[in-house]
């Protein structure tokens, strides 16, 4: 990977390396963004393979391509990476589809990828930016409630900062488009189904 040479993106860029580093182990909730690819490459980068385990949930509100696009990733930056299967289609809050949809998603991420990460002594970690903070994300919060860390947000970086420091470490994700879950397409109200999914 290219060096950084930005001074203020530099020295956010050791910020997070050393909250990797406070934090040990982790778990990096990988969905293949730029966000969570970016923490996941710099985890693998801190703290290797041993100390950086990428996770993807894989259900039916990922699109197909982006599970193939994480395997593929994690190759050729030689991650160590684990495909998990997640239920929430199984949580009738959920499925109910109200404005809390995103919280039972990621209350069911952290029930799968929870024990793995308690069985390395590890802490999960989710890409999450400081631009994220201002939206409606019910789902950090369930992260949050369960013990993840955002070590993006601890170290001050934007998105345009998760872009600009991917592409100087030469990372083909640092201009991905934003890629919403499927269920995202559904409006709130309309009960989810693996019907409206597909």
């Amino acid at each position: 990977m290219a060096a950084v040479t930005d001074g203020p993106l530099l020295t956010k860029l050791d910020a997070l390396e050393a909250d990797l580093r406070r934090l040990g182990r982790v778990v990096v909730a990988f969905s293949g963004g730029a966000d969570s690819a970016f923490l996941a490459a710099v985890a693998h980068r801190t703290l290797g393979a041993a100390g950086a385990h990428a996770v993807t949930a894989v259900s039916p509100s990922l699109a197909g391509d982006e599970e193939d696009d994480c395997r593929a990733l994690a190759d050729e930056w030689g991650l160590r990476w684990t495909p998990v299967i997640t239920h929430e289609m199984e949580r009738a809050a959920y499925r109910l589809n109200d404005t809390d949809r995103c919280f039972h998603c990621k209350a069911e991420l952290m029930d799968a990828v929870g024990p793995l990460a308690a069985a390395e002594g590890a802490t999960v970690v989710l890409g999450v930016n400081l631009d994220d903070l201002g939206d409606h994300r019910p789902g950090q919060k369930a992260a949050a409630e369960a013990g993840a860390e955002f070590p993006l947000v601890a170290a001050g970086f934007t998105k345009a900062d998760v872009r600009a420091a991917s592409q100087h470490l030469g990372l083909r994700t640092w201009d991905k488009p934003a890629m919403a879950c499927l269920a995202s397409r559904i409006p709130y109200g309309t009960r989810v189904s693996v019907g409206l999914l597909s």
